[in-house]
């Protein structure tokens, strides 16, 4: 395909949001919340409001508008209305610890919070402290709740310039007018910085990728048309939630591209708010990750034992999955009970989002699939110097680059960083892969994950996939620690719902620990088996649902490994 190229005067909300008007898609629905449905005019309108609030509040151009919140109508409106204004979206988790909120609100400099009252009172003291033009609070509902009930707001916040959201809508609808200058976006150009998303935080304080207006529409363009193929008639639905960027496009961006309807859901996703939601949308794309499709596995077992229906998700033409690895024997257990197809993929908050990927009539179990169209990737020497240097040969590992315009411009406030990541128009991933004649890339791990056993690198996401592919392992991790002053891999593993009763005592966990070695040691080199196994409820992860490797190594090396048994 030729990659698609877009005007010099280019705003993200016209192109997600008000082209939908203009193509006479005012009335379809946009967007479901419980038992309530806003057309793309509702959604149109209420953004204005909200816009004209920010106008009214003196929120310049380019200053950041923060937005804590959880998947509910209220998001779409700030996220439109910040981009409408000429503003830059920042988001954050509304349910992290208040001091990372904190964090969020200091190194953003917002110039304006939208947020749940809850949070501006656990962080009161930080906003008291920012540059605020205005703090928006929205109720806390469940799904289906009243986004614009009235709230008054808490003491603890009388010195803020704080009104509820109801406020702000009614503020913005009395501005707006034939002479308020606020019904069309504040002219922006396609390199104007639009949205930052924040990296993971691996190796540190989140960082925020600085990304352009075209940035997105470059990918939805290339991944959610081109490459995957979302439609008008889709409704989609998202395990992850909106203010991580996998969701924000495959759950916000990309349905509203295309015209199509975007399923929300306040509650924590569990295989059980999942399984009712998909019961009420009947959605055809799901945004997945490889934890809860096996958690909605032994959710359905569970089901089925107690004599209950087993789950409808005939609706769903694919699921996509990303994030973390999939392992191919999760994938043929989920294709072989749901019947849909999962387009396995990996994006980052550098690159916007997936730029490779298995896709319709492509999937080779195990594998991220091949390049996004319009994307380029290499793999080279872990040590290559730039995207210049030689690529290895199929079959070799090494470190994932990729070209194309969704890269970010930088990290913000770390340009020792930005120079190691981004070389003109391409970016070193740190992802080790390997690429097969074929052109398919399969993932070994972060670079800076690698653990060095007997003299030689093991993955530790090549192990965790080995331990999957048994029978009674639902979930894996993998860190390294010390034996004698050498580092061995240590394997933390979730039994499947089927499999409780085999460590329910000391002697089943040792007995199924031996076992688990053994079957890895018939699998892989001798050298790559867990020299220790421990039983687990669960494994800590970070707020993008990613197993957290990091929070492991440290409990470990504080003694304070997750409870298990």
């Amino acid at each position: 395909m030729i990659p698609p190229t877009f005007p010099e005067h280019f705003n993200l909300a016209d192109y997600y949001l008000f082209d939908r008007l203009r193509e006479g898609r005012g009335q379809k629905t946009a967007l479901l919340f419980g038992d309530q449905r806003h057309t793309y005019a509702d959604v149109a309108e209420r953004v204005q409001r909200l816009r004209a609030h920010l106008a009214l509040e003196d929120v310049a151009p380019e200053q950041r508008v923060l937005l804590l919140l959880h998947d509910s109508p209220a998001f779409v409106w700030a996220f439109f209305a910040a981009l409408h204004h000429g503003a830059v979206v920042a988001m954050g988790n509304p349910e992290a610890p208040a001091a990372d909120l904190a964090y969020l609100v200091e190194y953003t400099r917002a110039a304006a919070v939208i947020t749940l009252p809850r949070v501006a009172e656990a962080i009161a003291d930080t906003l008291a402290a920012a540059d605020l033009r205005t703090l928006v609070l929205v109720p806390e509902v469940v799904t289906g709740g009243d986004v614009e009930a009235d709230i008054a707001v808490p003491p603890a916040l009388d010195a803020l310039r704080a009104v509820s959201l109801r406020s702000a809508l009614t503020m913005g609808r009395t501005a707006l007018g034939p002479k308020s200058g606020l019904s069309g976006p504040r002219p922006t150009r396609r390199d104007d910085a639009a949205i930052w998303l924040f990296t993971s935080g691996s190796t540190g304080k989140s960082k925020a990728a600085i990304h352009a207006h075209r940035d997105f529409a470059f990918n939805t363009e290339c991944y959610a048309k081109a490459t995957v193929g979302y439609r008008e008639d889709d409704i989609t639905v998202s395990v992850p939630r909106l203010f991580f960027g996998y969701a924000t496009g495959t759950n916000l961006l990309f349905p509203f591209a295309v015209g199509a309807t975007a399923g929300l859901f306040v509650e924590r996703p569990t295989p059980e708010s999942l399984a009712r939601t998909i019961e009420r949308y009947r959605p055809t794309v799901v945004t997945n990750v490889p934890t809860m499709m096996g958690k909605l596995l032994d959710h359905d077992d569970a089901r089925a034992a107690r004599g209950e229906p087993r789950l409808d998700l005939s609706s769903v033409r694919f699921h996509l999955s990303a994030g973390e690895a999939l392992p191919p024997a999760l994938l043929e257990r989920f294709r072989a009970r749901f019947h849909a197809d999962v387009y396995d993929g990996i994006g980052s908050a550098e690159m916007f989002h997936i730029y490779c990927s298995n896709r319709p009539g492509d999937v080779r179990p195990g594998s991220l699939g091949r390049a996004v169209e319009g994307y380029t990737i290499k793999v080279l020497a872990s040590d290559a110097a730039g995207p210049g240097a030689p690529e290895l040969e199929p079959g070799e590992t090494g470190v994932m680059w990729v070209k194309g315009d969704s890269v970010a411009l930088g990290y913000f406030q770390d340009r020792e960083k930005s120079w190691g990541t981004f070389h003109g128009h391409w970016c070193r991933t740190g992802d080790l892969f390997r690429k097969d004649a074929d052109g398919y890339l399969w993932f070994s791990g972060r670079a800076d994950e690698l653990l060095k056993v007997g003299g030689v690198w093991v993955a530790p996401v090549e192990v965790e996939e080995c331990l999957t592919e048994h029978p009674a392992v639902g979930l894996a991790a993998v860190i390294g620690a010390e034996d004698g002053g050498l580092v061995k891999p240590k394997a933390f593993v979730v039994v499947r719902d089927d499999a409780r009763a085999r460590v329910a005592t000391a002697e089943g966990q040792a007995a199924l620990a031996d076992e688990l070695k053994a079957f890895v040691k018939d699998r892989l080199s001798k050298h790559k088996y867990p020299r220790w196994i421990v039983f687990v409820d669960d494994v800590p992860r970070n707020d993008r649902g990613k197993v957290d490797r990091k929070a492991l190594r440290q409990r470990e090396a504080a003694g304070e490994g997750p409870a298990g048994r």
